[in-house]
């Protein structure tokens, strides 16, 4: 290879990457449809409206765009000003991709860095953006999960085989770990030394920002879900909270690209007695078309839009 051809071959990187991360998330959603014919799948619509189907796209959207704050406040916590347009893109297409794919860690930083980098942000404070964002998701989860998990108990399956016949005291553990996070945080004033950069944890107000962000999160995403549950899941939206909020928190635990399974699993083997498996099955596949692929659909789009322009 010459020495000309090296940086042409370079130049396609970026769009190498976004088809690349594209594709794993194609494959994460395949696993979770590849039991159903495209017949099935469009049937497991026919029980919505299309007001109901509107409105639950209206509350994914506004989701996502709730999702953007996690970035907005890591440059506030790392004090570097940065235009919101930039962010809301970079952030909207990294968890496009990373709720899918399910490696946040991979495909969000190579997200974050390609848009920020250009943007004038350096390396190092990139890197303590994605370490914010990371400690935000972890410490919203063991806060809402423990809240709900402690005032909406919930059973769980005895083939989970966890050692707790309902969810109450995970709701203790996780809010323990809440709270001794936010005692650090109030008691540890040292930075913390990585090479020759201080890292300091966030104050106790920003990391309250953070979970009241998260709630807000985690209440869009349950209702879209809710909006396109069966008319006989006769269930208010606050009971259904509590199941959501543990279905989703197994999930992420289980370590599966999107929870694919697993979410589902919490949720058709709770589900009131009522309710049949295939209505709820439906739903289910709604939910993941409308919050997971149609998210990812725009993000590839407006990716590969900016990689265009920037050729």
């Amino acid at each position: 290879m010459t020495q000309t051809e090296e940086p042409k071959i370079w130049r396609f990187a970026p769009i190498i990457l976004s088809l690349s991360l594209f594709i794993l998330a194609v494959w994460a959603i395949s696993q979770e449809f590849k039991h159903y014919t495209f017949a099935q799948l469009l049937a497991s619509l026919d029980h919505l409206t299309t007001s109901r189907k509107l409105e639950a796209i209206f509350w994914m959207a506004l989701g996502y765009l709730s999702m953007t704050g996690y970035d907005r406040l890591g440059f506030y916590y790392i004090n570097h000003p940065l235009a919101l347009g930039t962010i809301i893109r970079a952030a909207f297409i990294s968890y496009a991709l990373g709720n899918t794919i399910g490696l946040t860690l991979f495909s969000g930083t190579a997200i974050r860095y390609r848009f920020y980098t250009p943007a004038g942000v350096g390396v190092v404070d990139i890197a303590k953006v994605i370490t914010f964002t990371h400690l935000s998701f972890w410490l919203g989860m063991l806060g809402i999960g423990g809240l709900s998990f402690l005032l909406d108990p919930q059973r769980i399956p005895q083939l989970l085989k966890l050692p707790f016949l309902t969810t109450k005291p995970l709701g203790i553990i996780f809010l323990l770990l809440v709270t001794g996070y936010f005692f650090l945080t109030l008691t540890y004033k040292k930075p913390i030394r990585i090479g020759q950069e201080n890292i300091y944890l966030p104050s106790w107000t920003l990391s309250l920002a953070l979970i009241l962000l998260t709630f807000i999160d985690w209440i869009l995403a349950a209702r879209v879900l809710y909006l396109l549950l069966p008319g006989s899941y006769n269930t208010s939206f606050l009971g259904f909270f509590g199941l959501y909020v543990f279905a989703m928190t197994a999930g992420v635990l289980s370590n599966v690209p999107g929870g694919i399974g697993v979410f589902e699993f919490i949720m058709l083997r709770l589900r009131p007695e009522y309710v049949s498996n295939a209505e709820l099955l439906g739903s289910l596949i709604a939910y993941r078309a409308i919050y997971y692929f149609l998210p990812l659909i725009v993000a590839f789009v407006w990716l590969l839009g900016y990689e265009a322009r920037r050729k």
